[in-house]
């Protein structure tokens, strides 16, 4: 694994100079932990220095022995923060802005990640680089070269998606009205860990959290939350507020399980949709548009298909089921997406949404959750992962598609 983590390291780093050559960017800074880790191999705290056309190199702070064993590129130790300018100079000599007897040299154009990197962090690393540096915002482009994934990237995911599968038996077998939701999610996340979960689902968005996912039942689904999703869930306490509550499952309401496994640092989304007994009509004609809108979602999946035109298919959609104002969540809380790429983030690129034209490319991986919001009464909906392929699109998630039906007790 050590030796393919390598490979994938030089060729990621590889395309990300391409792209720096083209825009005149002579290096990057990298900061976020999930971008070092793609790039390293490693998560350890410190900052990848990646330049145009020399060997990175990761300037740790801790831990630089553990980082050694781990990261596929050059581990040196960051020493003193007030004289990283200095090491960044001796390290590479044809990159840095020096003074010279000549004069000033023109000023070194250095990206890093503003969508992520705190002002405050910045701001320190303005202060001890030289002043002559041009600063410059490199997140988009990090965020579309990890848009697409290797073979190495998509085997993660898939292994992701076994453990989804499995989970999912694990919930409708385990079910049962009388229970709370917390003790459905407590039961797909030990199997979950069990199988190799690391315990979270990373987002990149501000001030966004995700854990394990959700089961959410009845109204407690529908509740309004902070999370950007169609779904939030009631939650615990507003010091938490989405995902799993206390509230008691009852028989003929939607139970939403929204999952996301993470192995190997690598995440599946999944969604489906359980019931003991029997949905109303009004909830099963929902039900039944959510898998419609996914199958035709699934035929234009596609390299060339453009991301806003899967959102806007959808909502005309919704629209001709009479189901418009409860797509995507209700009212002011409705999101703007259907679906949203997926890998060490759950929030990566592309994002099927309005204003996203970016057209679909091979090794892409997107997640497709159409569900409807009833306040007061549920959510219902099914959410699958996709491959992007150079003829259309393999299915990752594993687990069979179609409403759970469970016979309520006698």
């Amino acid at each position: 694994m050590i030796s393919m983590m390598k490979q994938e390291c030089e060729s990621r780093i590889s395309r990300l100079q391409s792209v720096m050559k083209e825009q005149s960017i002579n290096a990057f800074l990298v900061t976020q932990n999930i971008d070092i880790y793609y790039f390293t191999g490693s998560m350890q705290t410190g900052y990848l220095f990646i330049p145009q056309s020399e060997e990175p190199v990761f300037f740790v702070k801790r831990s630089v022995a553990r980082a050694i064993e781990e990261a596929c590129v050059p581990v040196l130790p960051l020493g003193s923060f007030r004289q990283f300018a200095e090491t960044l100079a001796a390290q590479f000599p044809s990159v840095w802005p020096l003074s010279s007897a000549e004069g000033s040299i023109a000023p070194a154009v250095i990206a890093t990640e503003y969508d992520v990197l705190p002002v405050q962090q910045y701001e320190r690393l303005q202060a001890v680089l030289p002043a002559n540096v041009t600063w410059t915002d490199g997140s988009l482009l990090l965020r579309e070269l990890r848009m697409v994934k290797s073979p190495w990237e998509v085997e993660r995911i898939m292994t992701a998606a076994r453990a989804a599968h499995h989970a999912m038996e694990q919930a409708a077998a385990y079910v049962r009205p009388g229970m709370m939701e917390l003790e459905l999610i407590a039961h797909i996340e030990y199997a979950f860990r069990m199988q190799g979960h690391i315990g979270m689902i990373r987002m990149r968005g501000y001030n966004q959290e995700l854990v394990t996912g959700m089961v959410a039942s009845g109204e407690a689904g529908a509740e309004p939350t902070y999370f950007d999703g169609p779904a939030g869930g009631r939650g615990l306490t507003p010091a938490s507020p989405q995902g799993s509550s206390r509230k008691v499952i009852a028989v003929n309401e939607p139970i939403l399980v929204d999952i996301g496994c993470c192995i190997d640092g690598y995440v599946i989304d999944q969604t489906r949709t359980i019931v003991i007994g029997k949905l109303d009509d009004e909830l099963q004609q929902a039900y039944e548009a959510s898998e419609a809108i996914l199958r035709a979602a699934e035929e234009r999946l596609k390299p060339g298909i453009v991301c806003e035109t899967l959102y806007a298919d959808a909502l005309e959609m919704a629209r001709n089921y009479g189901l418009s104002d409860h797509f995507m969540g209700f009212g002011a809380d409705q999101v703007r997406f259907l679906g949203h790429g997926i890998g060490m983030e759950i929030d990566e690129w592309p994002v099927l949404a309005r204003g996203f034209r970016q057209p679909l490319q091979a090794g892409m991986v997107i997640a497709i959750e159409p569900k409807f919001t009833f306040p007061g009464r549920g959510v219902v909906g099914i959410e699958d992962t996709y491959l992007i392929t150079e003829t259309g699109y393999n299915r990752l998630t594993t687990a069979p598609g179609g409403l759970i039906s469970i016979p309520a007790p006698q």
